[in-house]
């Protein structure tokens, strides 16, 4: 069994003033959550899916770009039409953290406003990831390499 996930403080998450502080805590948070779904990711290639538990749609993961310290990564559900959430993540092992480079999610763009000052940009980006992936890990998501059967 894995050890529970810590949170960052809920007070902190819900703060009309993010801090970089609590964005680097949302990022680590993001890491662990990431790590529960794929673990070994510093050493994974290829392309990668998990399906739900029960019903719903497969999550895909494609490593884009493997360095010594980090993982360049496409995290995305595919639906007939589309692809939504999509989103381009920056994982630093060494410093143990993640970070969303690019989000197209239609439905409730997180990272979009008028004059949005980019501090507050990279949290709801981030933070939508991390609800988004705490979602997956609640569902007990796990990636396979993608062409591999499911065993039951």
């Amino acid at each position: 069994m894995q050890a529970p996930l810590s949170s960052p403080p809920w007070s902190a998450l819900w703060s009309p003033r993010p801090s970089l502080g609590t964005l680097l805590d949302l990022c680590e948070e993001n890491y662990r959550l990431l790590l529960r779904l794929i673990p070994d990711l510093e050493h994974r290639r290829g392309r990668f899916r998990a399906p739900p538990a029960t019903g719903g749609v497969d999550l895909y993961l494609e490593i884009l770009e493997q360095t010594p310290y980090t993982t360049l990564l496409h995290l995305t559900h595919r639906f007939e039409q589309d692809a939504d959430p999509d989103v381009t993540l920056r994982a630093y092992h060494d410093a143990a953290q993640l970070e969303v480079v690019d989000l197209r999610q239609s439905r409730l763009p997180p990272g979009k406003g008028p004059g949005l000052p980019n501090l507050e940009r990279h949290w709801r980006l981030n933070l939508f990831m991390s609800k988004w992936l705490r979602y997956c890990v609640d569902q007990e998501r796990s990636f396979i390499p993608e062409g591999m059967a499911v065993s039951a």
